[in-house]
């Protein structure tokens, strides 16, 4: 575990106990998942000393083992909040094609292929998309007592998707604290036109936005189709960049400060297991961010470390890359770079 005096990094999320079918009808059970765990290990891609840590709440039944597996690979684990009770932390999801991920009742896939249906599963029900509420707290939206008082030390966050109160208060907190580097990667949740007028509050100060390009269009719905004219609205609102992720496609990213424009694809790995790889993106962004304070190489190390991520089933398999091979394709992304 970190020293408190070293922390430098922290990622505020959720960690989660993943389900989840692959597009070949492989599947995958019961493994750690969540956004804040992919994000750090993007992060861990290329900054291991001194390590990241984590802010979330989970049960007293989240498996014990787990955290303590997070912690040998290098990442602090007090900011992980048990509570003293059991929390639903289980997710579904099913891969209809290497991107598209979709929530669905697990008992249809296992019956289709003649699968004993997982005890793990059992008394399962599949979260049904509705907005966030402004006004009412759940069991793991985050609190400010809930970052431990050494993690305001450090200087850079990254902010996973959760929801939209967590959201709202956090980041002024961080600002408090005299954090120098804050990015978001918004929830779907508030991402919708009814959350309108309370997204300029949210992206106020950060140092970059991190939609993914169908969160950012479902904001615009009615208001804009061009994406770039998104990208720039955006950081009117006083944000210094804008990376839109697009899967497959790669990133944009809009710099506001010297009004241009990038074009990233996606370096072209060997994909295997689509899951975590939007944030896996974002903490190789902040770790490349706080290397070269430049925001095109900043996407290019998420895009790296989103690459390394897809080609494991185990969540921590781009850490076991081969020494140099981020580096590698650092390199060899930096050649398919677009100025737009």
């Amino acid at each position: 575990m970190a020293e408190a005096s070293t922390l430098r990094s922290i990622f505020i999320g959720q960690l989660r106990r993943d389900f989840y079918f692959l597009p070949d009808n492989q599947f995958v059970l019961d493994v750690p998942g969540g956004n804040a765990l992919y994000a750090s290990v993007g992060y861990l891609t290329w900054e291991s000393d001194p390590a990241p840590g984590i802010v979330t709440r989970v049960g007293e039944d989240y498996p014990q083992l787990w955290l303590e597996r997070i912690a040998r690979q290098g990442i602090d684990i007090s900011g992980i909040r048990v509570m003293p009770e059991a929390v639903d932390l289980r997710s579904f999801f099913v891969y209809r094609d290497r991107y598209t991920r979709l929530k669905d009742d697990p008992v249809a896939h296992f019956a289709r292929l003649g699968v004993p249906f997982p005890k793990a599963l059992l008394g399962y029900r599949a979260e049904q998309e509705s907005p966030d509420s402004r006004t009412q707290l759940s069991l793991t939206s985050l609190r400010q007592g809930d970052i431990p008082e050494n993690y305001l030390d450090a200087q850079y966050a990254h902010l996973c998707p959760i929801d939209y109160l967590t959201h709202s208060l956090i980041p002024a907190v961080l600002r408090q604290a005299g954090f120098t580097t804050v990015t978001l990667d918004p929830s779907p949740g508030y991402m919708t036109p009814i959350f309108w007028g309370d997204i300029p509050a949210l992206i106020t100060g950060l140092t970059a936005f991190l939609p993914a390009e169908e969160e950012l269009r479902k904001l615009f719905h009615g208001r804009s189709t061009d994406i770039w004219e998104m990208m720039a609205a955006v950081a009117a609102y006083g944000c210094e960049f804008v990376v839109v992720k697009r899967g497959a496609s790669g990133q944009l990213l809009y710099d506001a400060s010297a009004h241009t424009r990038w074009e990233i694809p996606a370096y072209p790995a060997r994909l295997s297991n689509p899951n975590g790889a939007g944030d896996a993106f974002c903490g190789g962004f902040l770790a490349g961010y706080l290397k070269t304070y430049d925001p095109q190489q900043a996407v290019m190390y998420g895009n790296i470390s989103a690459s390394l991520v897809v080609e494991g089933n185990d969540p921590f398999f781009a850490l076991e890359a081969l020494p140099g091979l981020p580096l590698a394709r650092l390199e060899a992304l930096r050649e398919m770079v677009r100025k737009v």
